[in-house]
């Protein structure tokens, strides 16, 4: 068993480096690119904003839920909530970079300490946000080749990260709103 679990995993191993550096790197370069200056004419998304910062919002409820799950022993409940909870996370990630390459950014307006609380939310939430990938994934492939016992011990990581993202993407939201 132990043969197939670490064939299993090491089939994904190069599909998990290949995704944390090619996601980044993709909403990096996507990010500095807005089609309407380029030309093209598109309407700007500037309807997007409330809605990933809800689908965030859902992320970091099916994160909880989650959590609840597999400590009251749901097990297929909590798998279900987590492929839902990773979709939720495609889907904002997709909305972000389609709002960003058709919309200028909006900057925050807001002065003195509250203006150092915003930017220390955003950066860390940009880091771990970043940071997040790897180990998501990792989980991820771990439940799938049932390798239980490290799946927990590296959910254990991942939880915290991956919520502290969900939860401060919407406060980023929440402080920025007002300057849209």
């Amino acid at each position: 068993m132990n043969k197939t679990i670490t064939e299993t995993e090491s089939k994904y191993n190069k599909w998990i480096v290949i995704l944390s550096i090619a996601i980044p790197l993709a909403v990096a370069a996507l990010f500095g690119v807005n089609l309407r200056k380029l030309g093209f004419d598109v309407e700007p998304l500037t309807f997007l904003p409330p809605i990933y910062a809800t689908i965030n919002g859902i992320t970091a409820a099916i994160l909880i839920v989650a959590f609840w799950a597999i400590k009251n022993k749901k097990v297929k409940l909590h798998e279900n909530l987590m492929k839902t909870a990773i979709a939720c996370s495609v889907l904002f990630l997709v909305m972000y970079v389609a709002y960003h390459m058709t919309s200028d950014s909006t900057k925050f307006g807001g002065e003195g300490m509250i203006r150092y609380v915003y930017y220390f939310i955003l950066i860390t939430h940009i880091v771990l946000s970043i940071v997040v990938i790897p180990f998501v994934l990792i989980t991820y492939v771990r439940a799938l080749s049932k390798s239980f016992d490290r799946h927990r011990k590296i959910a254990r990581v991942t939880f915290p990260i991956w919520l502290y993202v969900a939860v401060t993407g919407v406060v980023v939201y929440l402080m920025i709103s007002p300057y849209y």
